[in-house]
């Protein structure tokens, strides 16, 4: 089997520059489906994007080192390493400017498809009820022609704006799992994905084997080093790795903390119908219900013969 593991040193960084627009990317979501995530690098004083909003995604992202503003509807509130930020569909306009020292960060969003009619001889494309110019400057090139964006005076942090240190927490000690989990988005505004900051102990798991039959998980191991449990197979990590788990592969997987222990970024989607499986002990969780049990192996062909 060959394990979904990436590592962010050795996927390609592209660097997109317009005026204030100046950024290194870095797409961490190879071999994930329905979800994605992209480090975003800035040097000082540098954005990544215009200020937009989407219509469909939802947005999380994380400050993995630097400090900085986020720029929403106006208001800016200052941001720091171990900052998690909500942004919904429909939400505020937003985007990010490094602080003095830069910033690094990744973006975790959902993966819509979004149908978009070109009619070519009109040099229009419908966008569901509205439409809009086809061709002509680029998006960044127009931003680029705008005055400068201005910041105002940072404001009080809205509670989409939430630091690991601050974040609900759950200290779970058992025979094989032992982990210190933060829910970073429990109370941030996140209702179509979550992001969970977990800080794995050394030579335990992070949770028992298992598989998602409609969620899917993305990992990022942000500190440490340990191993992923694939099947019956055992990769090594570290900090850096990246870590895909489509939804319905029917393959368990699982962290192990190395002799430091390991932290992990743990990235999904929310799916009322999702089934997780335990085959360790046969249990079945029903994750739209709350509900958990055990299973019996079932012979397809019992009674048809």
């Amino acid at each position: 089997m060959t394990a979904p593991v990436t590592h962010w040193d050795e996927l390609p960084t592209r660097r997109a520059v317009q005026g204030p627009l100046d950024a290194r990317w870095t797409d961490l979501g190879t071999g994930s489906v329905t979800v994605g995530a992209k480090r975003i690098q800035l040097d000082p004083g540098c954005m990544p994007t215009p200020p937009h909003c989407h219509g469909a995604e939802e947005e999380i992202f994380y400050v993995l080192a630097g400090s900085g503003l986020s720029w929403q509807d106006g208001a800016t509130y200052e941001i720091r390493e171990g900052d998690c930020l909500v942004h919904p569909a429909n939400g505020a306009a937003h985007t990010l400017r490094a602080g003095d020292g830069g910033l690094d960060a990744i973006a975790f969003g959902t993966r819509v498809p979004v149908e978009a009619a070109v009619l070519p001889r009109a040099g229009v494309a419908w966008l569901g009820p509205s439409w809009t110019e086809v061709g002509g400057p680029h998006p960044w090139d127009r931003e680029a022609a705008q005055p400068p964006l201005e910041f105002a005076p940072p404001s009080q942090r809205p509670a989409s704006i939430v630091n690991v240190d601050d974040a609900p927490a759950n200290d779970i000690r058992k025979q094989t799992v032992s982990r210190l989990v933060r829910y970073l988005t429990r109370d941030a505004g996140a209702t179509r994905s979550g992001l969970r900051h977990s800080m794995v102990r050394p030579g335990m798991l992070n949770v028992p084997p298992h598989c998602h039959g409609a969620e899917e998980e993305l990992f990022v191991v942000i500190g440490g080093d340990g191993t992923l449990l694939l099947g019956d197979d055992e990769v090594a990590v570290r900090t850096g790795s990246v870590v895909a788990r489509p939804a319905g592969t029917g393959v368990a997987h699982a962290f192990r903390g190395g002799p430091d222990g390991m932290t992990l970024l743990m990235y999904g989607t929310r799916e009322p119908n999702d089934i997780c499986f335990y085959p360790r002990s046969g249990k079945v969780y029903l994750c739209g219900v709350d509900v958990i049990g055990r299973i019996e192996p079932l012979d397809y062909w019992d009674g048809e013969e």
